[in-house]
C-alpha cells in the first residue's frame, strides 16, 4: 500500500497531473485509429495465412502454425487492451472511481506482460524451429510437426501467463501509469518490483538475443548450401529462403520495438539512486520516456503482420520479376537416392 491516506488499493501512486493535461496527451481518435489499423492488418494475415496453410509442406505447415499463433497473439492483445485505452481515452474516466479495488489495473498489468513477452517467445520458438530445420533436417519427425508447434505456442503463452501473474502472487506490482491510461509494472526500488522488472527483462532480452544468434547460424547454413560443391543437389528451396526472410523480418522489428523499453526499465529499476520515491512518485521526465517507449513497442503488434504479407514469394517476384527466372530448387536435404543410385 502507498503512503497515500487512503483506503484506495496499492495500485494507485501519487500523480500530478491535471484533467487538461490528460485531455491533451491521451486522444481518443489517435488510439482508436492505432487500434483499428493493427486489427485489420491482423485479420489481414490471419486471412492469408489461412490459404497458404492448404497443400504446404509438413516444415512449412509448422512454421505457418507459429506464424498462426504470433499474429492470433498480437489480434487479442490489440482488442483486449484497445478496448481499455480507447474507453479511457474517450470519457477520461477517473480510475480511483471506476477501479478502487484495482482489480481492472491488475488484469490490464497481467495482458500487458502476456501480450508483450509473447511475440517474443514466439519469435525464440520460430527460430528454433527453423535452425533445427535447415541445420538438422532429418532429426524431427514431421508426421507430428503442426501439432507440436501448436503445443508449443500454447507453453509460450503459459509461460508468459505464468510470469504475468507473479505480481498476483506478491512478486511485483502493477500500478496505474502516466498519464493515468493504462497499468504496467512498478519501476520501484523495493525488491519484488526489481525482481520482477528485472525478470521481464531479462526474459525479453534472451528471447531476442536466441533468435539473433540462431537466426544467424541459420541464415549462414543457408548460404552454405548455396554457394556449396553439390549446390545443384541441394539449394535451398524457395519456401526456405522466404522464411527465413520472414523471420528475420520479425527479429528485426521486435528489435527496434521492444529492446528500448526493454533497457529502460532494467536502467530505471537498478538506478541508484532510485529513480522512484518512497511515496512511490516518478519524476516528469522518467514517465513520459515510460510512455513514449511503451508506445514504439505496440508497434510490433502492427507491423509483425506486414513482415508475413509483404515478404511473400509471390509479393516479392512483383517487386523483383529476375527472380522468378532462377529454376526451382529442388531440396535443401540431400539427394539421397541419387547417391544411392551413384552407389
Amino acid at each position: 500500500m502507498w503512503p497515500n491516506g487512503t483506503s484506495l488499493g496499492p495500485c494507485f501512486r501519487p500523480t500530478n497531473i491535471t484533467l487538461e493535461e490528460r485531455r491533451l496527451i491521451a486522444s481518443p481518435w489517435f488510439a482508436a485509429s492505432f487500434c483499428l489499423v493493427g486489427l485489420a492488418s491482423n485479420l489481414l494475415a490471419l486471412s492469408v495465412l489461412a490459404g497458404a496453410r492448404q497443400g504446404s509442406s509438413h516444415a512449412r505447415s509448422s512454421f505457418l502454425t507459429f506464424l498462426c499463433g504470433l499474429v492470433l497473439t498480437d489480434f487479442m492483445g490489440l482488442l483486449v487492451t484497445g478496448v481499455i485505452v480507447v474507453s479511457q481515452h474517450a470519457i477520461l474516466f477517473d480510475w480511483h472511481a471506476v477501479d478502487p479495488s484495482c482489480r481492472l489495473c491488475q488484469f490490464m498489468g497481467v495482458i500487458m506482460v502476456f501480450f508483450g513477452l509473447c511475440p517474443l517467445l514466439l519469435g525464440a520458438a520460430m527460430a528454433s524451429e527453423r535452425y533445427l530445420g535447415i541445420t538438422r533436417p532429418f532429426s524431427r519427425p514431421t508426421v507430428a510437426s503442426q501439432r507440436r508447434a501448436w503445443a508449443t505456442v500454447g507453453l509460450v503463452w503459459a509461460s508468459a501467463l505464468a510470469l504475468g501473474l507473479l505480481p498476483l502472487l506478491g512478486v511485483g506490482r502493477y500500478t496505474v501509469q502516466y498519464p493515468g491510461s493504462w497499468c504496467f509494472l512498478t519501476l520501484g526500488a523495493q525488491p519484488g518490483d526489481v525482481a520482477f522488472g528485472l525478470l521481464f527483462t531479462l526474459l525479453g532480452s534472451f528471447s531476442v538475443g536466441l533468435s539473433f544468434l540462431l537466426n544467424t547460424i541459420s541464415v549462414a547454413t543457408l548460404c552454405h548450401v548455396y554457394h556449396g560443391q553439390e549446390a545443384a543437389q541441394q539449394r535451398p528451396r524457395d519456401c526456405e529462403v522466404e522464411m527465413m526472410a520472414q523471420l528475420m523480418g520479425i527479429m528485426v522489428v521486435a528489435s527496434f520495438c521492444w529492446m528500448p523499453l526493454l533497457v529502460f526499465i532494467a536502467q530505471t529499476v537498478l538506478r541508484s539512486p532510485p529513480a522512484m520515491s518512497p511515496t512511490g512518485q516518478l519524476s516528469r521526465a522518467t514517465e513520459q520516456q515510460l510512455l513514449i517507449y511503451l508506445r514504439v513497442a505496440t508497434w510490433n503488434q502492427i507491423l509483425d503482420p506486414w513482415v508475413y504479407i509483404l515478404f511473400r514469394r509471390a509479393v516479392i517476384r512483383r517487386l523483383h520479376p529476375r527472380l522468378s527466372a532462377r529454376p526451382r530448387s529442388l531440396s535443401l536435404q540431400p539427394q539421397l537416392t541419387q547417391r544411392r543410385t551413384v552407389q
